[in-house]
């Protein structure tokens, strides 16, 4: 019967009188190798160049054993690579590289300090450094000095004795060596640069740091707050670490470009050829832009225009006056005309046929209708008058009857809802929701719901209506009328529903167990086992036992071993069943007497497959009773000896009302079904020597429970 591990817990702590087994120890850790560690940090620095990379070490000390070490072995390569660039090139300037990284900046310290020994040794300078260049430079500018000293004081007759010589320099030197008790060696109790005069150590500090009242640690100046700084105005200080810098507060703008010096430089477009100038104009630069000078000049009477095309001048408008009194200028192409004057008569008149004098123009003569269809015009010297029918007003302005709107006139007045215009009048609708009254111009409430719009439920509500489900529907987001089941099954909660399985069905749910071994409880959602030994619905036969187990049962057939029989007080608890087996000697059967074993017993237990295992979980208790003729002098002593699979299981003595009792605990999470078989002892030990020994084979069945 396998089935997917559970996911609750369900610890059952069990009380038998049986024999017990020994603590079991907790294995110790073991020391962090440091050494190894630091060989590690050693091999990253020099096969890869890079500290950065993960350390995998489980250890804390030993990744940070590794960074340091890796740190020391890549600032000793790049010294060895600047002592070498003074050495081969008598310059530190490097052929690549980011001059600003880290490791340009240590090729350069130690160049600039190898070439400051070396020249301290061609000017006949003492090799002993009394600057304050700090410790690791003042062994740079040492090393190169002697070195320079060893190569030039040797001439080649005394190759011979360089051997020897050399034997009593080192001997010298080991006896001289004022570096040997040098207090600032490895750096000393300094954090940054360090000093021994003798008489005491100096701390100092790199510049763009100071010295902390301790005298031994260095912090930040920060130079934007002590105005120390050399920003100008329009430039905004930023800090750094051991310096600063500036930036300009605005950008400089369209047509200028920042300089490395933070200046605004105007660019020329014309010379970088980034100017838009068509290929008849000439290109001018001026400050934050340019112009477009045109190739091309234009005719009499035409000028230029942006784009250099030549366009008309309107004579007409630029000249003034451009003809005499009683003429009107005409303009033309590159030119223009003088017109002379006609008499203007005004509205309402026009020329007679002879062209000498004004009469008056009838606007109301057909078919001309200058009020409008159905309006009455009535024609007066130089005008006309409309009288307008109902519904309709004179314009003035137009000299036309148009529509009087009654809606915008008399607002809120007119109609309950809305009012719409209609030319002449107007007339008066509801919202959706209602109707209009018997008035035609109030409106009320509809009913919807006898139309029956919903699928389920419908309320009505002033001027719509709102539909509603029965349990275990929702209403539709689509069109908000029509039912929909609830899956509750798929619902975020619906895995905790059932303890099985869910089976959604319309308008609910129902629950079901799996199809052997459990039975649905009364509440309808959780699984109960069905105990097959009691139900007799097992099929074991009549020399076997019958087991019950979550979701099923076990027939299990125990026999007595030679020299045992079965006892008769077989207990039967919830969960648990046992067999006894006690000792039955025969007659004159020294051996069977001397054996300690006293019982055999054979327990089953039916566990669950424990789900969020997240400490041990104490499963099974075991009671001493100490026998009658070993006196209150007996050590009991628990010990699990067989059947431990994976150390899944460990047992430890305890007092509990006066007794003492061996727990056995589960330390390890059991993926059911499971099937463990512990063989558990419990030695009375008298004088070192085991007077008393009851043996119990427990048979622990792991299987999926449905609660």
């Amino acid at each position: 019967m396998e089935r997917a591990a559970p996911s609750h817990r369900v610890p059952l702590p069990l009380l038998l009188l049986l024999a017990g087994l020994s603590v079991l120890a907790a294995p110790a850790g073991a020391d962090v190798p440091m050494e190894a560690c630091c060989a590690d940090g050693h091999r990253m620095a020099t096969q890869h160049r890079d500290c950065s990379l993960p350390y995998t070490s489980e250890s804390k000390e030993c990744r940070m054993v590794q960074e340091q070490c890796c740190h020391n072995q890549l600032e000793e390569l790049h010294c060895t690579t600047g002592i070498n660039l003074a050495s081969e090139q008598e310059s530190c300037a490097m052929s690549h590289g980011n001059n600003a990284s880290l490791e340009a900046l240590f090729v350069k310290r130690c160049c600039h300090c190898c070439l400051l020994g070396r020249v301290a040794q061609a000017q006949g300078q003492s090799c002993e450094y009394n600057l304050l260049v700090g410790y690791q430079c003042g062994l740079v500018f040492r090393a190169c000095c002697v070195k320079g000293q060893e190569t030039t004081e040797f001439a080649p007759a005394d190759i011979g004795d360089l051997p020897r010589t050399a034997k009593i320099s080192e001997m010298e030197e080991e006896q001289e060596d004022p570096y040997l008790n040098d207090r600032c060696r490895g750096g000393g109790p300094c954090k940054q640069q360090c000093r021994d005069s003798g008489e005491e150590v100096v701390c100092s500090c790199f510049v763009g740091y100071q010295l902390l009242p301790d005298g031994v640690s260095c912090e930040d100046i920060n130079e934007c707050i002590t105005g120390s700084h050399s920003c100008r105005l329009g430039e905004n200080c930023i800090n750094t670490v051991g310096s600063f810098r500036c930036q300009r507060d605005s950008s400089c703008g369209t047509g200028y470009e920042l300089t490395e010096h933070n200046d605004c430089k105007d660019i020329d477009e014309c010379e970088s050829g980034i100017h838009n100038c068509l290929p008849d104009f000439i290109c001018q630069n001026t400050l934050g832009s340019f112009r477009c000078r045109p190739k091309l000049q234009c005719k009499s009477g035409f000028i230029q225009d942006a784009l250099g095309n030549c366009i008309d001048i309107n004579e007409c408008i630029s000249i003034s006056p451009a003809c005499p009194v009683g003429h009107t200028c005409i303009n033309t192409e590159g030119s223009y005309t003088c017109q002379k004057n006609v008499p203007n008569c005004g509205r309402g008149y026009h020329l007679n046929e002879e062209g000498t004098r004004c009469v008056d123009v009838d606007e109301c003569s057909a078919p001309a209708e200058p009020c409008g269809p159905g309006h009455l015009c009535v024609n007066s010297p130089g005008s006309f008058r409309c009288e307008c029918k109902t519904g309709y007003h004179f314009d003035g302005i137009s000299k036309t009857c148009v529509d009087v709107n009654e809606c915008r006139r008399y607002p809120g007045r007119l109609c309950g809802h809305k009012c719409e215009n209609t030319p002449g009048s107007y007339y008066c609708s509801c919202t959706a929701g209602f109707r209009l009254s018997a008035d035609g111009r109030s409106c009320e409430d509809v009913n919807e719901c006898d139309s029956s719009p919903c699928s389920q439920e419908c309320a009505n509500v002033y001027g719509s209506y709102q539909c509603y489900c029965r349990r275990g529907y929702q209403l539709s987001d689509v069109d908000g009328v029509t039912c929909e089941d609830i899956d509750e099954c798929a619902l975020p909660t619906g895995g905790h529903i059932c303890s099985y399985r869910c089976v959604n069905i319309p308008g609910s749910f129902q629950c079901s167990c799996p199809p052997t071994g459990y039975r649905l409880a009364p509440n309808g959602r959780n699984c109960q086992d069905i105990d097959e030994c009691v139900t007799g619905i097992h099929n074991c036969s009549i020399n076997e036992t019958c087991f019950n187990i979550q979701g099923g049962f076990r027939c299990l057939a125990f026999d007595c071993p030679e020299n045992y029989r079965r006892s008769a007080d077989t207990l039967r608890q919830e969960k648990t069943d046992t067999v006894r087996c006690v000792k039955s000697c025969r007659p004159n059967d020294v051996t069977c007497v001397l054996d300690p074993v006293h019982t055999i017993s054979h327990t089953v237990v039916s566990l669950p497959t424990f789900r969020e295992f997240t400490r041990p979980e104490e499963i099974i208790f075991l009671r001493a009773i100490t026998p009658t003729f070993s006196a209150n002098h007996a050590d009991i002593i628990f010990d699990i000896t067989e059947g431990n699979l994976r150390d899944s299981f460990d047992i430890f003595k305890r007092y509990m009302d006066g007794m003492t009792v061996g727990v056995v605990r589960q330390v390890r999470p059991i993926v059911g079904p499971f099937h463990a078989v512990l063989k558990l002892e419990m030695n009375y030990v008298v004088g070192g020597v085991v007077s008393h020994r009851n043996v119990v084979n427990v048979h622990i069945f792991v299987s999926e429970y449905w609660f």
